[in-house]
């Protein structure tokens, strides 16, 4: 005969002022486990996002980002010819050929300056980009001094305003726009024209091409003509899996960081956990020698007691996992240590997250209410009673 759950409710609505501290203490952790993996989860989006699963990024052998590589213009030229390639309607190479570098800005909220990736992109660039367009003022002319922001840039750094000249590379370079790249990388960057910003910072070569597969399934014919052209000192990847690699290293930092505060917090609030059913048991002692003498047996006493540190653990997890749901109105930005320029993203709240932290809140419920659970089920009905 089981105890109606009714039951286990009602005794942590009779000690609700522990219960609420003890529930708030697990709040709090899941709270802080909930928002590493939103950060997590943010942080890849954003990313992977950037990249279009039709597009493929061509970096120098041995290269881990665009800031360390560099294609010669007679590769980029060789790369424009692979069949694999898709071709506009005149029969052009839908490929960019870009160059990537550092520029440091000074931060509007520090003072500080941080690293902001300026691309130099060819008309072609914008075109294999869709998700970018332009939010205000207009896009930079070829051939000409001038810059568009990305929305991330505008908002985080000074002196971006439109109208605003940057000076780098013994130029003044004018901002004529602002662009919104859709949550991804690119809002975090400065594009230009390519052919300036390579005079400009007097570069022989590019640092990636990226172009439009012929087909979708066109990638793997593409790395055996890679293969077997001895002269091209370069590695493909799809974009999106690009991108994904460029995350790799944040992620395990924010994972490693986040999953061993939450492990320590944990510690704390299952302990709490289990004082606070340890008392329960102890107040409640003639209760349960009345339940085992009504006839509900040892495991029914176990299960009633387990049920109510698993419900208490249950309603933290909810309290912490709505208040960590507020914090995708948020946008943050920091260094990722792959590409040494700075990188903004949301947090951003899953269905996985949603179950992961909930399945946290009850095992920190579970492992703070067994022992006090099985304490209660021993107790010797007439040492029980006499306790009354």
């Amino acid at each position: 005969m089981a105890i109606p759950l009714a039951y286990v409710a009602r005794n942590l609505w009779v000690r609700r002022l522990t219960a609420v501290l003890t529930a708030g203490g697990m709040a709090l952790v899941v709270f802080v486990f909930t928002a590493v993996l939103m950060l997590d989860a943010g942080l890849k989006a954003t990313l992977v996002a950037t990249g279009s699963p039709d597009n493929v990024l061509f970096i120098r052998k041995g290269s881990e980002t665009e800031v360390q590589s560099a294609i010669g213009r007679d590769d980029a030229a060789l790369i424009e010819t692979l069949p694999q390639i898709a071709r506009g309607p005149a029969g052009e190479a839908l490929a960019s050929k870009e160059v990537v570098i550092l520029n440091s800005l000074v931060k509007t909220d520090t003072g500080k300056r941080s690293n902001v990736p300026i691309r130099g992109v060819p008309s072609q660039g914008t075109r294999l980009r869709p998700q970018v367009r332009i939010v205000a003022g207009r896009m930079f002319r070829p051939g000409t001094s001038e810059i568009v922001v990305g929305s991330a840039v505008a908002r985080q750094f000074a002196g971006v305003e439109i109208g605003q000249s940057l000076a780098f590379a013994q130029r003044a370079w004018i901002v004529v726009g602002r662009f919104d790249a859709g949550r991804t990388a690119f809002d975090s960057e400065i594009w230009g024209d390519a052919e300036q910003l390579q005079q400009a910072f007097r570069r022989q070569s590019f640092s990636s091409v990226i172009a439009q597969l012929s087909t979708h399934d066109a990638y793997d014919a593409l790395r055996d003509a890679l293969a077997a052209e001895p002269r091209l000192q370069v590695e493909v990847k799809r974009e999106r899996q690009f991108y994904e690699d460029e995350s790799r290293g944040m992620s395990i930092f924010i994972n490693t960081l986040g999953i061993a505060l939450s492990v320590i917090f944990s510690l704390g609030a299952t302990i709490g956990a289990a004082i606070t059913m340890y008392a329960a048991v102890s107040n409640r002692t003639p209760e349960i020698g009345t339940l085992r003498a009504l006839g509900f047996g040892r495991g029914a006493i176990l299960l009633a007691f387990l049920l109510e540190s698993l419900l208490l653990a249950l309603v933290g997890g909810v309290a912490g996992l709505a208040a960590a749901s507020t914090l995708q109105r948020l946008t943050v930005s920091t260094t990722n240590i792959q590409s040494f320029s700075e990188l903004a993203f949301s947090f951003q709240l899953e269905p996985r997250i949603v179950v992961e932290s909930l399945l946290f809140s009850l095992a920190m419920g579970f492992v703070g209410g067994v022992l006090p659970a099985v304490k209660a089920a021993r107790m010797n009905i007439v040492d029980a009673l006499r306790a009354a």
